[in-house]
């Protein structure tokens, strides 16, 4: 049976690069880059030049690097690490349609007494810059919003958000779906997080970037490591394996982007053509992200429709792998406006760097069969 792997928004296969890098540091590169002995201070060196290949793509070389377990890490670093530095209660924003770890964050700090505003979006799930203007005049100190929806494949404009902002407030965006599958500039953010093994790195190894000037109180104490911000020896398999694949990636750019929107929108169109009952949520397909498309599916439930295609050897999940255990129907969609009906019908299609045209044509077919399945057990 031909499979198909379409949920790369939840993880990514790991490319040969990324664990070659990684053998290599746990046989040859294997010391502590803290010691002060020659081969230790060449894995030092490595992490240095590790920094300077993940920034330099997103033009973040006046940025400084904090390496930490994962995106969600970053996203905590960033958020309660720069409130936690600013004194007294504070007023800090969120969009509506943000991954867990950044509203788990802003819950923590509306417990810790600090106002927590949830910026509107609309239908397409862009938030609304009139409401963020409103806030930004009340005195938020602190403005957090996604790059690229997880859910949607929406896109946030990164230079409107900044110019907008203009300084009234720190900038934190979560790059974590948009790293090197969405154009970023840092000059555009404050604080901007993202993760290895979205893109075809290890898990357990993510980043958050931060402008020099920023202040952040560290979450993790100890030795000092990562410029007193985030201690414990650092995980130099995972960050050799984490530089490989961003360097992978950035080789098969830009014709990596053009083929992953070329791959999505075959298996939309595959899909609507195929599928009465299927609808596509969030914005126009050629305006979203290259690797995200989410399709509600009439009448069948979505975790229904995911285990239907799961026999049929096709992977795909109901929204985001970090919540997708806890809640039954998606919080973004909700804010987007769509009716429950539609959202509880909704399923996520996730592309990589490695998902390839047969996958693609096996997805359609296995779709188009399990939804004919259950709609003609639902029309009994």
């Amino acid at each position: 049976m031909a499979t198909a792997y379409l949920d790369n928004s939840a993880t990514t296969r790991p490319c040969d690069a990324a664990i070659e890098a990684m053998v290599d540091c746990m046989r040859e590169g294997f010391y502590n880059p803290s010691s002060v002995y020659k081969p230790a201070v060449e894995a030092f060196t490595r992490l240095r030049d590790a920094r300077q290949t993940l920034l330099k793509p997103i033009r973040g070389m006046s940025h400084r690097l904090v390496f930490t377990s994962g995106g969600t890490e970053a996203n905590n670093l960033a958020i309660l690490g720069a409130v936690h530095r600013m004194h007294g209660r504070q007023k800090v924003a969120r969009s509506a349609v943000e991954h867990p770890s950044v509203q788990a964050a802003f819950d923590e700090l509306a417990k810790e007494g600090h106002e927590v505003i949830v910026l509107p979006v609309d239908s397409d799930g862009r938030i609304s810059y009139d409401a963020l203007e409103t806030v930004l005049q009340s005195g938020v100190s602190l403005v957090s919003c996604m790059q690229v929806n997880n859910e949607t494949g929406a896109l946030l404009d990164a230079r409107a958000l900044y110019r907008q902002v203009n300084g009234r407030a720190l900038v934190h965006i979560d790059g974590v779906q948009g790293y090197l599958r969405a154009p970023m500039d840092l000059a555009f953010a404050d604080l901007y997080s993202f993760s290895a093994h979205k893109i075809h790195g290890p898990k357990g190894v993510g980043a958050l970037a931060v402008r020099e000037g920023v202040r952040l109180e560290a979450r993790q104490l100890g030795g000092g490591q990562e410029n007193a911000l985030r201690s414990g020896t650092e995980n130099t398999p995972g960050i050799a394996g984490f530089a490989a694949a961003a360097r992978w990636m950035v080789s098969r750019q830009p014709e990596l982007s053009q083929a992953l929107m070329q791959k999505k929108l075959r298996l939309i169109q595959g899909i609507l053509e195929r599928v009465s009952g299927a609808m596509v949520n969030g914005p126009e397909p050629e305006n979203a992200a290259p690797h995200i498309a989410n399709i509600s599916f009439a009448g069948v439930r979505g975790e229904t429709m995911l285990h239907a295609l799961e026999a049929r050897g096709v992977y795909v999940s109901t929204g985001s792998a970090c919540s997708s255990k806890k809640q039954k129907v998606s919080a973004v969609l909700t804010a987007m406006g769509i009716p429950a009906k539609r959202t509880e019908g909704a399923l996520r299609f996730s592309l990589g760097a490695l998902t390839t045209d047969e996958e693609i044509e096996t997805a359609i077919e296995a779709t188009a069969q399990a939804y004919a399945q259950l709609a003609a057990i639902q029309r009994r």
